[in-house]
């Protein structure tokens, strides 16, 4: 019922939108007189924020066209290359003339599906393309999926992720920001426990809570504090007609997005004030900036129950990964099976989502990985975001992300030699 009220809410809003955008392009059309008064700029300003404040935001858009490779600016074209019911996998091709053909370590970046879209990570494939041979996961919005697609849980996660490695036949190392890192970690432990030949070279895990028993966050402690028979009847509901994926069970985008906001509210009521007087400043390049991060930031999609269920009782209220007691479709996840694939895991000094030490502990747990392909690096004065995004990412994260993996590029076919499989 709670996803009807919205929906209606959204269709009653609709003309009023319409309307204020309207009023918003007459009031600052400079042919207008008014467009060069104070009034007029207030109006115009408090229009937009009407707009914005209301809009539902779509997906946004990849807009990585061009990449600087060594010296040269590059098109990058965005190709989908294998299609499932709630993940594509994109690779981001470079057009490289074959003068300056390279063989750049490729790297499969799995972004987090917690809310936000996958683009959410475009800063770290604009940092990584340079050097490397990106490929992402794009998650899909549980309400575009038809019912009859079925249900999809962390099990069929994990699977998603094991099909997406077996492409490269084991020439790819594996990148997992913040909530994948568990998923991830589980499909790797999964292909090493079967000796897969296709397992990664590496696996880099990103500000994860592999283990949310460390330095508690408010994430954690409002996870933990809750009953899963809680989260199933407060949060939980079902799309509705006339969307695609009509009567699944979904914890829906605008109630994460209410979360998302109420942790930070100060702060976002602080943007949209100063967006608001920036309008009627005519400052366009800080209005840019405000409308560039939040359509990204307003962009939320629906996860399905099933997979938003068992995530919280396996990660947060079980702790099954760092217990040694978590299972994939029946199957012990055993991290002691590691032994091939290198581990690099990145944590921020200012992380309040994922704590220090909540991403780091998956070492421990690798007993039987040799220590030279363990790395670690905690990085100081920043945030959750700056971990995979931003100046610092770019200027000191990304440099140690490319020496890991150029170092492992090829340990793992040395390490099968060494416990006498074949190569």
């Amino acid at each position: 019922m709670l996803y009807h009220l919205y929906e209606l809410n959204q269709a009653a809003l609709h003309p009023a939108r319409a309307a204020a955008e309207a009023y918003r392009f007459l009031l600052r059309n400079p042919l207008n007189p008014a467009s060069h008064t104070a009034l007029g700029r207030s109006a115009a300003a408090a229009l937009e924020l009407f707009e914005r404040s209301t809009r539902r935001y779509r997906r946004p858009a990849w807009d990585i066209d061009t990449v600087e490779v060594d010296g040269h600016e590059t098109a990058v074209h965005a190709r989908t290359v294998i299609i499932k019911p709630f993940c594509n996998l994109i690779h981001f091709e470079r057009e490289l003339p074959a003068s300056r053909s390279r063989k750049d370590p490729k790297v499969l970046v799995v972004a987090p599906m917690a809310g936000h879209f996958s683009t959410l990570l475009r800063g770290t494939v604009r940092d990584l393309l340079p050097d490397h041979d990106v490929y992402m996961t794009e998650w899909q919005d549980a309400r575009f999926v038809p019912y009859a697609e079925g249900p999809f849980d962390l099990d069929t996660y994990i699977d998603y992720i094991i099909e997406f490695l077996k492409t490269f036949h084991g020439d790819v190392h594996i990148m997992a920001v913040c909530q994948p890192t568990v998923p991830v970690f589980a499909a790797v432990s999964l292909m090493e426990a079967m000796e897969d030949q296709d397992a990664p070279h590496s696996m880099i895990l990103m500000a994860g809570p592999v283990d949310a028993r460390e330095s508690s966050t408010a994430v954690n402690r409002f996870a933990v504090g809750k009953s899963l028979n809680w989260f199933r009847r407060n949060v939980i509901t079902q799309v509705p007609w006339p969307q695609p994926g009509m009567m699944r069970s979904v914890y829906p985008g605008f109630l994460q997005l209410s979360g998302f906001m109420g942790m930070n509210l100060d702060r976002h009521l602080n943007a949209h004030r100063d967006l608001f007087h920036n309008l009627i400043r005519g400052d366009g390049d800080s209005a840019d900036k405000h409308r560039e991060f939040y359509d990204e930031f307003l962009a939320v999609m629906d996860l399905t129950a099933e997979y938003y269920l068992q995530t919280i009782e396996t990660v947060f209220l079980d702790q099954s990964l760092p217990k040694g007691e978590m299972l994939h479709r029946g199957m012990r996840v055993d991290p002691s099976k590691v032994r091939r694939v290198a581990l690099m895991t990145v944590e921020g000094e200012k992380d309040d989502i994922t704590g220090n030490g909540q991403t780091k502990a998956v070492h421990a747990l690798c007993k039987n990985l040799p220590d030279a392909m363990h790395t670690h690096h905690l990085q100081v004065d920043v945030g959750h975001y700056g971990v995979f995004n931003g100046r610092r990412f770019r200027a000191e994260i990304m440099p140690e992300i490319g020496k890991f993996l150029r170092m492992h590029q090829g340990s793992k076919g040395v390490l099968k030699r060494a416990f006498g499989r074949t190569a």
